[in-house]
Order: structure tokens, then sequence, then C-alpha cells
């Protein structure tokens, strides 16, 4: 299972052509993909329109989406960004830190664009995909 994150959803749904969104359109419907329900949340609030929301919102119905924070989550996610800060990092967005830890702690791959997610893979173990 690959965990996708908004950055690569968002250009999916606008048409960018990358190496991320030609990997994600050629595992889709192949292999397992899953969210977060901050990633559903970050991908669904930028639609304008009520056709391509509902369209986006279907599509996400044959993607597995988490529940990526809790408890234990927090603590762990503010683990990790004290280890990045001590490290000489600031990782700009929360989110980006809770989607890492998550994918960290249940060691799944991340497809990801948003170079703030470079640091994890770097220094704490995030897989790429």
């Amino acid at each position: 299972m690959i965990v996708v994150d908004s950055s690569v959803w968002i250009d999916y749904f606008t048409g960018t052509d990358n190496k991320q969104t030609d990997t994600l359109d050629s595992i889709l419907g192949l292999k397992p993909i899953a969210i977060g329900d901050l990633i559903l949340t970050e991908v669904l609030q930028g639609f304008r329109h009520d056709k391509d929301y509902k369209a986006a919102r279907a599509l996400f119905d044959n993607v597995t989406i988490f529940d990526m924070l809790g408890t234990e989550r927090a603590l762990k996610s503010a683990d990790n960004f004290r280890a990045l800060r001590k490290n000489g990092i600031t990782v700009r967005k929360i989110a980006d830190v809770i989607i890492a830890s998550f994918c960290i702690d249940r060691k799944l791959p991340l497809l990801f664009s948003d170079k703030d997610f470079k640091p994890f893979v770097k220094h704490l173990g995030l897989a790429e995909a």
C-alpha cells in the first residue's frame, strides 16, 4: 500500500505532468492506495466547482482513508518535529509532520512532490514511494 500526499493529488487533478503524477496514474486501480483524513481535506477543499469536487470525492471512494492523528501520533509528531529542528530543519506545515509521522509509524511509503518531506526521508526513515 502506498500513501499519496495531497501535493501529488493536487498536481494530478490540475493536470500537472511530473514523475509523481505519472506514478500515481500508473498505479491507480492496480495497487492499493491510501490517503489520510488530513490529505483528503487538503485536496477536496481546493475544488471550486461542484462537478469537479464530486468527481474527486467519488475517486476517493476506492482509496483507503486513514485517521492520521490521535494522542499517540500527536506526541510522536511533536517528537519528530523537535528532532528535525535539532538538526536545523523547521518543517513549514504541521500537516506534513503528521502525515510523515503516520507513514513512518505504519511503515508505509509516501508518494509526494512536496520538498518538506525530504528531511523525514533523510533523518527519520520515511520511505519514499
